[in-house]
C-alpha cells in the first residue's frame, strides 16, 4: 500500500510540474518574456522570428530573433539575428533594449557593413524619445551625440544623410529650449540671466529658426540693463541678417521709436552648416541684390557684416554679435 501511494503522488507532482510549465511558456510568448529553451535549427526559429515581425507582433519577434542568437551564436544568421532583434524592438517602442541590442552588435562586430545601420538605430532610438521644451532634454543632448557620430563616421551613407537632417531639428528643438528658459527670466526681470540664454542662441544655434527672435530679445534685455550700446548692436546684426521680419521691426521700434524704413541692401551670407567630407555643396545664392527704394541704414551705428565679426565678436555668428 505504501508503493502504490508513493508511486501516486510522484505521478500527481509530475503532472503539476508539466502544467506549470505549459502554462509559463504561454505567459511567456504573450507577455515578451524569454521564451522557453526548445532545440530547434536555424533555419525554422529565424523564419519563425521573420513571420513574426512581418505580423506586427514584434515583442514576440524580438524574443525569437534573440533565441536564433542564443542557441546558434556562432551561426551566420546570428549576426543578422542580432540586429533584427533590435529593430524589433525598435518597432515596439522599447528604445532602450533596442539601442542595448545595436550597442551589443557593435561591441561584437565593429567593422561589419551592417555598422551604419546600427549606429542609424541607435541614433533613431534616442530621436523617438525626444520629449517637448518644458522637459529635461537629456534625451536629446544624447540623440544629438549619436547623430554626429553616424554623420562623422559613415558621412557618404544614406543613412548619414537622413541623420544630418535629423540634426539640424534637434539643433532647433534645443534651441527652443533654451529661448524657452530665456523668455522664463525675462517675464521675472531676472534680465542678465535671459541674455545669457539669448546670447547662448546666437552662439550656438545660429542657424536655427530661433536666431531673430533671440537677437531682438538680446535687444530687449540689453536696453533694460541699461547698455544701449549693445542693444544697437544687436539691433543691427538682427536688421542685416533678417530684414523685413517683424523681430527687425519689434528690434528698431524699441531702438527708435517709430517705423522702421527699408532696410539698406546689404548682400548677405547667411550662416550655413559646414559641408562634410563627400557631400555635395550647395551653390550659393548669386542673385543681384534688390536695388533700394531709400538709402538709410537700418540703424546707428553701421551695420556689421554677416560673416566679419566685430571687434570681439564671437567668430560665426550672424553678424558678429559682440561678446558680453
Amino acid at each position: 500500500m505504501r508503493t502504490v501511494s508513493t508511486r501516486a503522488s510522484a505521478l500527481i507532482l509530475v503532472a503539476l510540474a508539466g502544467v506549470g510549465l505549459s502554462a509559463c511558456a504561454r505567459g511567456g510568448a504573450g507577455a515578451g518574456r524569454d521564451l522557453p529553451y526548445v532545440a530547434r535549427d536555424v533555419g525554422t526559429l529565424y523564419s519563425a522570428a521573420k513571420s513574426r515581425l512581418d505580423r506586427h507582433q514584434y515583442k514576440v519577434a524580438a524574443a525569437l530573433f534573440d533565441e536564433v542568437e542564443r542557441q546558434h551564436p556562432y551561426s551566420v544568421w546570428a549576426r543578422r539575428a542580432q540586429l533584427m532583434g533590435a529593430f524589433s524592438y525598435y518597432l515596439d517602442a522599447d528604445y532602450t533594449k533596442a539601442i542595448a541590442g545595436a550597442q551589443r552588435f557593435l561591441s561584437v562586430h565593429p567593422g561589419n557593413r551592417d555598422a551604419p545601420y546600427a549606429y542609424y538605430l541607435i541614433a533613431l532610438s534616442y530621436y523617438e524619445q525626444i520629449s517637448d521644451v518644458t522637459r529635461d532634454q537629456k534625451i536629446t543632448m544624447q540623440a544629438m551625440d549619436a547623430l554626429g557620430e553616424l554623420s562623422r563616421r559613415y558621412p557618404n551613407t544614406s543613412y548619414a544623410a537622413d541623420a544630418r537632417l535629423k540634426l539640424d531639428l534637434v539643433r532647433d528643438h534645443l534651441a527652443g529650449k533654451e529661448m524657452e528658459i530665456g523668455r522664463f527670466y525675462q517675464q521675472r526681470g531676472q534680465w542678465l540671466a535671459a541674455s545669457m540664454r539669448f546670447r547662448s542662441v546666437i552662439d550656438q544655434y545660429q542657424t536655427t529658426t530661433h536666431a531673430p527672435e533671440a537677437l531682438m530679445r538680446l535687444t530687449e534685455t540689453y536696453l533694460a540693463l541699461g547698455v544701449p550700446v549693445e542693444a544697437k548692436k544687436s539691433a543691427a546684426v538682427l536688421g542685416v541678417n533678417y530684414p523685413g521680419t517683424d523681430w527687425y521691426k519689434r528690434a528698431y521700434d524699441l531702438i527708435n521709436d517709430k517705423s522702421p524704413p527699408p532696410p539698406k541692401p546689404i548682400p548677405v551670407t547667411y550662416a550655413k552648416p559646414k559641408p562634410l567630407t563627400g557631400e555635395v555643396k550647395l551653390e550659393e545664392d548669386n542673385e543681384p541684390p534688390v536695388q533700394p527704394t531709400t538709402t538709410p541704414p537700418p540703424v546707428t551705428p553701421s551695420p556689421v557684416g554677416p560673416t566679419t565679426g566685430a571687434s570681439g565678436g564671437s567668430p560665426g555668428a550672424p553678424g558678429g554679435v559682440p561678446n558680453n
